[in-house]
């Protein structure tokens, strides 16, 4: 694994934090049953859309039914990916699903880890607040946009995309205002005027759609890295690929199946999801803004290496990271082949 100076890693630690979507602290959830002195699972993941593999996969007892009956499966959620990569670190979770911008943090600083698959592509959209005057990109310039961190994954699809056409945030002495907020909470900042804009993972576009009148500045199918950038990746320690890849791989099968059930199953695994989200956030959707969010989302386990690569060299030109990061290793497609 590419490792870097301790000087480089404090530097640019904090950089490419998480993309979060829930609204509350990390929490454990026993999905096993009664605990007995059998090896136990953790997987982790998020109250997004994108995490839909998970919520499915739980629900339908795939890990159970992968990893057999002497394991036990427990599951955490988490606020954001910077909380969920210091679990896996720490050896509090074994997996699970992640946005690709903190899983990029960790690797840069030295954690231990891989992505092993993807979740999903697409489900990041550029709103406007109604009553903003915003109606597309060229109105951008000068106004607030909201983030769920610096550096994050929607941060950095938002900020190349209006790099290319020529405006920038105050960070790089340009004149969009950014702030940071998580995305459960993006409705109410639009009613009281907070920002102008949001970089919003699905189903909060969709949500603030129906909630607020929100506009589309820049539709999933356009913003940068939209159709190509795994929304969310599933990711493992080394100790684990080294130590266990019997049970990687086992984990990876279930995932694929919870991917192919979404696929062959979508009003189902709609229904799972809203119960999946509402369970961690108390936010009871409505399946018709689902089914919106829906249509802006790619599930698929495959990851392409060069895109991540690709992520990290425009992080690197928006000055999140000091230096050009080199993501040799970090891919390991072999368990999805």
């Amino acid at each position: 694994m590419k490792k870097f100076s301790g000087l480089f890693a404090i530097s640019i630690i904090l950089v490419l934090a998480a993309c979060g979507g829930g609204n509350g602290k990390a929490s454990g959830d026993g999905g096993s049953g009664e605990k007995s002195e059998n090896e136990t699972v953790t997987i982790g993941y998020f109250p997004n859309l994108n995490h839909a593999p998970a919520m499915v996969a739980k629900q339908k007892e795939m890990y159970k039914d992968h990893l057999g009956e002497n394991v036990n499966i427990d599951y955490q959620t988490f606020p954001d990916g910077a909380t969920f990569m210091k679990a896996l670190a720490a050896g509090e979770i074994q997996g699970g699903l992640v946005g690709p911008g903190p899983a990029m943090n960790s690797f840069i600083s030295g954690v231990e880890a891989q992505i092993i698959g993807a979740s999903s592509t697409g489900g990041t959209v550029i709103v406007s607040r109604d009553g903003s005057g915003i109606k597309s990109w060229e109105d951008v310039e000068g106004k607030t946009f909201i983030s769920p961190r610096v550096g994050c994954t929607h941060n950095v699809q938002f900020e190349t995309y209006m790099k290319e056409k020529g405006i920038t945030s105050e960070r790089v002495g340009g004149s969009m205002t950014h702030v940071t907020g998580e995305p459960a909470r993006y409705q109410s900042m639009f009613e009281n005027g907070d920002v102008d804009v949001a970089t919003a993972p699905e189903p909060w576009a969709s949500v603030m759609e129906k909630e607020v009148n929100a506009n589309v500045v820049i539709p999933t199918s356009e913003v940068s890295f939209g159709k190509t950038l795994p929304a969310a990746v599933m990711v493992t320690s080394d100790d684990m690929i080294e130590n266990n890849s019997e049970q990687v791989q086992k984990l990876v099968d279930a995932h694929k199946e919870a991917v192919q059930y979404i696929n062959d199953n979508p009003d189902e695994a709609i229904d799972i999801t809203i119960e999946g989200i509402a369970d961690i956030t108390d936010q009871q959707l409505e399946k018709s803004v689902m089914e919106n969010a829906w249509k802006r989302t790619n599930f698929t386990y495959d990851v392409d290496p060069e895109v991540i690569q690709e992520f990290g060299n425009s992080s690197h030109d928006l000055q999140f990271l000091k230096e050009k990061p080199n993501f040799e290793g970090f891919v390991n497609t072999s368990f999805v082949e």
